[in-house]
């Protein structure tokens, strides 16, 4: 017994200092604001405060525009945070946590530690966008299609996957030139994600990492289509 405790509250401690499994950031916005959650789209999971939501340290947004670059401000709700601005038709808003504090993973004897960097961006058309962010997932100007890139470079083979708030998802893949391309059947919001892993060695705010993971959404919205399904019940947040 004494011995599943120690393993119990080695698990806890990995647990609160990681992201969840699997989450994501993503933007979305209304005729009155636009907010960035974290959590699960397609869940209706969105993580709250107090709880996982207190574990970003200095999320950052910015609107993109035809007339320059405007820093937004985040304030933090009990489970969003709120931004100073929203995108008009062809804007766009890029977001990221590059301070997420680093985490250690163990396997085996070896322990990994990682620097997770969740990043979103949201589009209020299909005009084609350039990349900002470090890992960014961009439209092209053709309705569907879509670009990975990676410091700037197109990323090939990358696994993206497309949800809706209903939980209806696809995935797909990047082409050689980092393209994809998704049929968009539903009326309403979709998000978008991509993921990367770089095994190159770094340092975050003082402390090194052997991995650098990203994680990345779009975010946009679709008038034409099939009726949207609703998002089910909201799921509980973690704590």
């Amino acid at each position: 017994m004494k011995r599943l405790a120690i393993v119990s509250g080695l698990l806890s401690t990995f647990l609160l200092a990681a992201p969840a499994h699997a989450h994501q950031i993503w933007l979305q916005q209304d005729a009155k604001s636009a907010n960035m959650y974290f959590g699960e789209f397609g869940e209706n999971l969105r993580e709250a405060s107090p709880g996982l939501l207190d574990k970003f340290v200095q999320p950052s947004a910015v609107l993109l525009t035809g007339n320059g670059d405007k820093t937004l401000e985040l304030s933090k709700k009990a489970n969003a945070f709120a931004l100073s601005g929203k995108a008009g038709k062809n804007e766009s808003i890029v977001a990221e946590e590059a301070h997420y504090p680093v985490f250690e993973s163990k396997g085996g004897d070896k322990v990994t530690r990682t620097a997770w960097t969740p990043a979103a961006r949201l589009v209020t058309s299909d005009a084609a966008q350039q990349p900002r962010l470090t890992l960014d997932l961009v439209p092209t100007g053709k309705p569907g299609e879509f670009k990975v890139y990676y410091k700037n470079q197109p990323l090939p083979k990358a696994k993206v996957g497309l949800v809706v708030q209903s939980g209806w998802a696809k995935e797909a893949h990047s082409d050689a030139e980092g393209l994809v391309t998704f049929d968009l059947p539903w009326q309403g919001t979709y998000v978008a994600e991509v993921h990367h892993t770089d095994k190159t060695a770094g340092e975050r705010d003082g402390k090194p990492y052997d991995v650098a993971s990203f994680v990345t959404t779009l975010s946009l919205v679709q008038a034409k289509g099939i009726k949207a399904v609703p998002a089910g019940p909201a799921a509980k947040p973690n704590k």
